[in-house]
Formats: structure tokens, C-alpha cells, sequence
């Protein structure tokens, strides 16, 4: 069933990772920049503090959100993330992450989670929208700019009759046409920067007039407040040392060459 929307802008987020802050700042500019409809592309929770912060902010806002690997390990009290990784750093920082998530999400806000779809159609104007947290088949599957071929967004868009297909996960914005005049869509992360040494945040606003225009739309906030909470709630210096710097610190294990190189780590 797809979502008809009269709305000519809407705003898409990824990646909230229990940044309310930037949650907060993302929403009122959305509103401020004419979205009509705002849709969440999953992972609340993760790497930062007091994760049932989120959860208000998005309910008050009428934020319609799709299930992420992280909404999905929390809501069924699974083992860990399903973030993927195999690398033991990684993998540990990933179990860090977790724990405390788990730990701070409410039973209510667990059942929230537990109700989330994996995707959503919406018609936005005459385009299909196709939303969801990795790809159509694999809530954690990394889709990075410079390794995902043309030919696997092309089968994703004709398999769920969408024109643009639209996505989260890898935490860096991306957006391509296709041959066939389809597109594909990386919204970014609004929870943490996506590793280009600025400690801005990211989300997209789409607009619907003669043709679709995609805008990734930075959004300052209050970092250095949220920094301060993760060291209060015992979160590790690394994670905090992203927020402060813009740079990842770990969890890069799944980051192609071309994208890695870029950073600092």
C-alpha cells in the first residue's frame, strides 16, 4: 500500500542515534524550510545519550518512521545490533553502543519500536518513493556511493515500483540518477557527522514541483551540550570525540576505500 501525500515538500531524516539535540534542530528547520510531511528512515537509538528523548520529539512532530536494524534489535531484546560488524574493535564499541541503548529505551518505547514497518511506499506528487533503513531486502545492508552498482538500485527501484529509492544506514549522503531515470537517495545522518571533520549534522528535503528536486540540508546544534551528556552517561571518548570533531573514530570497518580515505581514521 503506498502513501499518497498532497504534500509538495517533505523532509527525510536517518540515523537519529539518540542525538534529541539535533533531532530538535532538524525538526523546527524542516517546519521553517515549508516540509509538510517529515518521515524518519530508522536507527533512533545508538551511540548517543538519554535514547528515550527521541521518541517525544518524533511523536510531537507527527513523524512517520521506518523500522532500522537498531529499532528492530532493541524492540526484541536481541544480542546485539545487527550492525554487521565482524571487526573486534568495532564490534566492540558496536556492543558498548548497544547495551546502553538497551538499557535507556523505555518498555513503552520498545513496544513503539516493536510497530515500526521496514518500508513505506509514498507517492509524493507523480513520484514513488520507496523508504527503508538499508536496502528493500536487508535492513542492515550497507549501500555506499562509490560500490553500489547502477544495476543492483535499478532491480531494487523496478522490484518495489518506486522512483526513488531512498535510504540510511551508512551514515554519508548520497544521491544518483539512474539510466533509466530513476534515483537513488542516501538521506544521510542526523545523529552524528557523517566524517568530514565538521561537526554539523544532515538530513534531505525533497520538493515536488515540475521535477523532483533533492536538497541535503546541514543542521548546527548544540553539540557540545550533547558531548557533555555522553560523558556524564559514561558513553566512550571516542564517541564523544566524533560528535566534538566531525571525525569517526570506529565503526569503520564496512566504509570503502574511497569514502575512508576521506576521514582522519
Amino acid at each position: 500500500m503506498r502513501e499518497l501525500l498532497s504534500a509538495r515538500r517533505v523532509a527525510l531524516l536517518g540515523g537519529v542515534y539518540s542525538n534529541h539535540l539535533a533531532l530538535e534542530a532538524a525538526l523546527a528547520d524542516a517546519r521553517a524550510r515549508g516540509a509538510e510531511a517529515i518521515f524518519c528512515l530508522g536507527d533512533l537509538g545508538g551511540f548517543g545519550p538519554h535514547p528515550d528523548r527521541v521518541f517525544p520529539l518524533l511523536r510531537d512532530a507527527g513523524v512517520t518512521s521506518v523500522q532500522g536494524n537498531y529499532d528492530l534489535s532493541v524492540a526484541q531484546g536481541a544480542v546485539d545490533c545487527a550492525c554487521g560488524y565482524t571487526d573486534p574493535r568495532d564490534t566492540h564499541f558496536a556492543r558498548l553502543s548497544y547495551e546502553y541503548t538497551v538499557r535507556n529505551t523505555s518498555t513503552e518505547n520498545r513496544r513503539w519500536l516493536r510497530a515500526l514497518p521496514p518500508t513505506l511506499k509514498v507517492a509524493l506528487g507523480d513520484t514513488r518513493l520507496l523508504l527503508c533503513h538499508g536496502s528493500p531486502r536487508r535492513i542492515n545492508e550497507f549501500l555506499w556511493e562509490t560500490t553500489t552498482p547502477n544495476g543492483l538500485l535499478e532491480r531494487f527501484c523496478r522490484e518495489t515500483e518506486s522512483d526513488l529509492l531512498c535510504f540510511t544506514h551508512t551514515g554519508i549522503k548520497w544521491h544518483r540518477a539512474l539510466p533509466s531515470g530513476r534515483h537513488a537517495l542516501n538521506v544521510g545522518a542526523l545523529g552524528r557527522p557523517e566524517n568530514d571533520g565538521a561537526p554539523r549534522v544532515w538530513y534531505t528535503l525533497l520538493t515536488a514541483d515540475h521535477e523532483l528536486s533533492v536538497e541535503f540540508v546541514p543542521v548546527s546544534y548544540d553539540h557540545e551540550t550533547l558531548a557533555r551528556e555522553m560523558t556524564r552517561e559514561g558513553l566512550p571518548d571516542e564517541f564523544v570525540e566524533t560528535i566534538r570533531s566531525g571525525w569517526w573514530t570506529c565503526c569503520l570497518e564496512s566504509m570503502p576505500v574511497k569514502e575512508r580515505s576521506r576521514g582522519r581514521y
